[in-house]
């Protein structure tokens, strides 16, 4: 693992758990490790419930948008971690791939997505660990 890790979170609508994974990842690991999230269908924006349950635990990602997966994105970086995204995210060797099964958030208040959130926040933390101590 390079000094500075690039870390790519993917998911269908990059509306969701990946925007959260991305910004618990900048959150918690700051300069360490360069972090990006796409998705393989994107929405036209983040979900609400999402950003309000990131504004719950002190983190604005109201200004997030939505990115589009990229094989670029993914030739450049370290660890290409999937949420859903099924066989749409391309492979390439070399690359550290985790696939993280979570519940999708779309179309669920705040409540639901409290522990999706928190989910989230434990297993970046875990990647923080492995990747940036």
């Amino acid at each position: 693992m390079p000094d500075k890790p690039t870390v790519l979170f993917v998911c269908v609508h990059n509306a969701g758990r990946s925007q959260m994974a991305a910004a618990w990842l900048t959150h918690l690991a700051g300069d360490r490790v360069e972090v990006r999230s796409a998705g393989s269908a994107p929405a036209d924006s983040v979900n609400p419930a999402v950003v309000e349950a990131m504004r719950e635990a002190g983190i604005d990602i109201a200004h997030e948008q939505p990115k589009v997966l990229t094989v670029d994105a993914v030739q450049a970086s370290d660890v290409v971690i999937t949420m859903g995204c099924g066989d749409a995210c391309p492979v390439f060797p070399g690359k550290t791939y985790l696939d993280w099964k979570l519940d999708d958030p779309a179309g669920q208040g705040v409540e639901a997505v409290r522990p999706i959130r928190d989910e989230i926040r434990t297993r970046v933390e875990g990647l923080i660990a492995d990747i940036a101590p």
